[in-house]
């Protein structure tokens, strides 16, 4: 598959029966490979097992359901994106430039309890792509595993925190970034 990332939103209704998930009830998610991407799937448990499936997941997962909390944000007029925000507008622009940065602020944010990895799958040619799930909202991200060494690692960390400080825009990281990548090349 060539798309290297990608978000699904979780479901509000069972993808089976089609009645509304409950809150804080339990729910099965599963991933299915399909042309160009994946379908998301968010069932009641029951539902999961009894159906018919001509299918294996790509990635399942046991969860809780939450329903959305609508909050009322006030607006800041000098807004600061936050780590998950610049993620979902990183995947977004679906730049593979952006890969390294892209996995260590998916990194960052499982190391701060926001996302859970799910899964981790390595396909036939040797890309491991992790499915990551946000607790807060229940979207699932699957990201592409660039393998970052470490000699390159401070050099991204440093990429990301630019970002989310405004210091640097998105196309002079995507620049350093292909710098980044150049290097890991050659030293194969």
């Amino acid at each position: 598959m060539s798309q290297e990332w990608n978000i699904k939103s979780r479901g509000h209704v069972c993808s089976i029966c089609q009645n509304p998930l409950v809150d804080r009830a339990p729910v099965v998610s599963a991933l299915k490979e399909v042309d160009g991407g994946y379908e998301r799937f968010d069932c009641h448990p029951e539902c999961w097992k009894v159906s018919d499936r001509d299918w294996t997941a790509f990635s399942q997962w046991d969860g809780v359901y939450f329903a959305p909390v609508r909050e009322e944000k006030k607006k800041d007029p000098l807004k600061k994106e936050d780590a998950s925000e610049l993620l979902r507008d990183l995947m977004t622009l679906d730049d593979p430039a952006m890969k390294n940065v892209i996995y260590v602020l998916a990194v960052m944010l499982e190391r701060s309890k926001i996302l859970v990895e799910r899964a981790r799958k390595e396909a036939e040619d040797g890309t491991i792509r992790r499915i990551y799930e946000d607790r807060r909202n229940g979207d699932t991200f699957v990201i592409l595993d660039p393998r970052l060494r470490l000699e390159n690692l401070a050099e991204v960390q440093q990429q990301v925190v630019s970002l989310l400080s405004g210091t640097k825009t998105l196309g002079e990281v995507a620049s350093e970034e292909s710098v980044v990548q150049d290097s890991e090349e050659v030293s194969k």
